[in-house]
Parts: C-alpha cells; structure tokens; sequence
C-alpha cells in the first residue's frame, strides 16, 4: 500500500484497517463510499456545487470564485463551516493548486500542493504532493482523466491502487433542467473529503483551458 514513501503520513488504525486520511480520517470510511456532485447556481463569479450520498443527504457545500488575483474553491461541511480552502497559485513553473485547512492560506496550515504536469485536449495529469514532502520527488498521489468527459482516476503515488474515481451522472431531472451532474466513487477507507478537493481542481483546470 505505497508503504515504502516516507513522505507518506503514517496509516490510522481504525478496527483494524488501515485507513489513509489527508484532509481528515472523519472523512475516510470503511465501505466504498458514492457521491454525487450537482452544479447548483452559475453566477458571473461563482460556481456553486452540493455533494450528497446516496441517500441525497447533504456531505458537502462548495464554491468556487474564479475572478479573483488567486482563484480559489471553498469546501465547507453541512452546517457552512470552511473545511478547506483551495488556492490556485499563479506566475510558477507549473500549475499549481494548493489546499489548506479552514479559511487559512498560510503556510503552517498548508495539507498539500498539486502540481499540473501534463494536459492536452482536457486529458490531465496531476501530481499531489503532502505538506511534508517537499522535495517533490516523488508523488504521494496522482491523477489522470478529462474532467470534459467526467472520467478521472485518483491513485496512490506511483501505484496502481485506486482511490477514487469519477464518472458522468445523469437523471431525469439532470437532463430536463441542464444541471451538470457527476459522481465519485470512493475506495474504502480513503478520503472522500480530499477526493472531492482533487475532483473540484480538476473542474478548475478544465474550466480555465
């Protein structure tokens, strides 16, 4: 399980699993979890989505604000509370998104940096690099697929073990009213929290090229 990274942070035992918790292992179940992922409100500035599970119950609320100096995406939990906040990070070497916990942006609250390092006719692949591997060498995740075709793979490092992946949406309520609906699919004891992080940069990246 990509043990042999020291950059990786080290496994929660939870029951006896071995879970891998990025934004926090609240958010890492032991069953595969499947949500779904709604384009709610499309202003001029904002993009707003909700994530549910498979009960429609409300996981997560996310706005994206792309007219800004950095663009920046806002994940927050049911009740409006920020869990994370995504920053795109402008004028580097490659394209760069970073995540930090809460409303920070400061450096001591950085989760992790992902890096664009391939991207032609909307097919991507990123390279997710935690906080605490800052030499890059190596990544702790990466990611491939076309957020134009709602088909990307998350996996761990170098591996071929999925965590996470996505795949169009539709409904009747999808296709009559035009919203843009999708899903992810989560692997057991992952981060769904940070799956959708990975998912809504991807959208960023599609979004802007």
């Amino acid at each position: 399980m990509y043990l042999d990274n020291p950059n990786m942070p080290p496994p929660v035992s939870s029951t006896g699993a071995t879970v891998y918790a990025v934004i926090g292992p609240q958010f890492c179940a032991p069953h595969a979890v499947d949500l779904t992922l709604v384009k709610n409100v499309v202003t001029l500035s904002d993009t707003c989505f909700d994530v549910t599970d498979v009960n429609n119950n409300l996981v997560f609320k996310v706005k994206s604000n792309v007219v800004s100096l950095h663009d920046r995406i806002i994940i927050k939990d049911p009740q409006g509370n920020t869990i994370i906040t995504l920053r795109h990070k402008t004028m580097t070497l490659h394209d760069r998104w970073q995540c930090f916990r809460g409303d920070s942006v400061k450096d001591k609250d950085l989760i992790f940096n992902v890096r664009r390092t391939f991207f032609v006719q909307h097919v991507a692949k990123l390279d997710v690099f935690l906080a605490n591997n800052t030499d890059e060498k190596v990544c702790d995740y990466k990611v491939k697929g076309s957020f134009l075709e709602r088909s990307a793979t998350i996996y761990v490092g170098e591996t071929d073990i999925i965590t996470a992946a996505m795949k169009k949406h539709h409904t009747a309520g999808s296709i009559l009213i035009g919203k843009d609906n999708f899903t992810i699919s989560v692997s057991p004891n992952f981060d769904y929290g940070f799956a959708v992080a990975i998912i809504m940069i991807l959208y960023e990246l599609n979004h802007d090229d």
